[in-house]
C-alpha cells in the first residue's frame, strides 16, 4: 500500500462541506510599506449532526483558509438533531455575543442570520429559530453558537445524566383509571 498524501487530504475533506463566512484583511505599516495579513473563518460541516469552526491566520488568502479548514477538522462536535431541529432552547455566550437558539416545527427553515444559518445548515437543522443578543461580531456570535450547540442535550442523556430510567415512562389506561379510582374511595371514605 502505498502512501500518498495529497489523495488521503482530498478523501478526508470530501466528508465535509465548507462554507467560508469571511475573510479579515489587516495592516500594519513598517519602512518599507504596509504589510497585509489574512483571517479566514471557516464551518465544515457533514449535515449530519457534526460542525467544526476554525480561524486561520496567513500572509495570503488560500494559506488563511487552509489553515482555517485544519482547525476546523481538529475542532469538531455533535450536535444532538431530533427530527430536523434542535431538543430545547438555549443561550450560547462568548465575550458580549449572545446568541438564543429555540426548535422549530417542520416546514418552519432555519430563521437564522448568516453565521447561526450557516452554522446550522451544515450540523444538519433544517427548522431552527434563533436571535443574535449583544454585539454582532461574526467571530463571537460563531463562538456564542457552538458554546450553545455543545450545550445541547437529549431528554435521554438527561435522564441518564440523572441515574433515571432510560425509557420515559407513559401512564397507560389502565393506570390512569386504577389512580382515579383510588382517588375517588379517599374522597368518598373522608366524607
Amino acid at each position: 500500500m502505498t502512501f500518498n498524501r495529497r489523495n488521503d487530504r482530498e478523501r478526508e475533506t470530501s466528508e465535509f462541506e465548507e462554507k467560508m463566512l469571511f475573510v479579515n484583511r489587516t495592516s500594519k505599516t513598517y519602512q518599507g510599506g504596509r504589510r497585509f495579513r489574512f483571517a479566514a473563518l471557516v464551518i465544515l460541516g457533514d449535515r449530519n449532526g457534526r460542525v467544526g469552526m476554525g480561524i486561520g491566520k496567513a500572509k495570503e488568502v488560500p494559506v488563511a483558509i487552509e489553515k482555517a479548514k485544519a482547525i476546523a477538522r481538529k475542532n469538531m462536535i455533535s450536535v444532538p438533531v431530533e427530527n430536523g431541529t434542535i431538543p430545547h432552547d438555549i443561550v450560547g455566550e462568548n465575550s458580549t455575543s449572545r446568541v438564543l437558539l429555540k426548535p422549530a416545527g417542520p416546514g418552519t427553515g432555519v430563521i437564522a442570520g448568516t453565521v447561526p444559518r450557516s452554522i446550522a445548515e451544515l450540523a444538519g437543522i433544517t427548522n431552527m429559530l434563533s436571535k443574535e443578543l449583544g454585539s454582532r461580531n461574526k467571530v463571537n456570535v460563531a463562538y456564542a453558537v457552538f458554546d450553545g450547540l455543545k450545550n445541547l442535550r437529549t431528554a435521554k442523556q438527561v435522564r441518564a445524566a440523572r441515574g433515571l430510567d432510560t425509557q420515559p415512562r407513559v401512564a397507560g389506561a389502565a393506570a390512569v383509571s386504577a389512580t382515579t379510582e383510588a382517588g375517588a374511595a379517599q374522597a368518598g371514605g373522608a366524607l
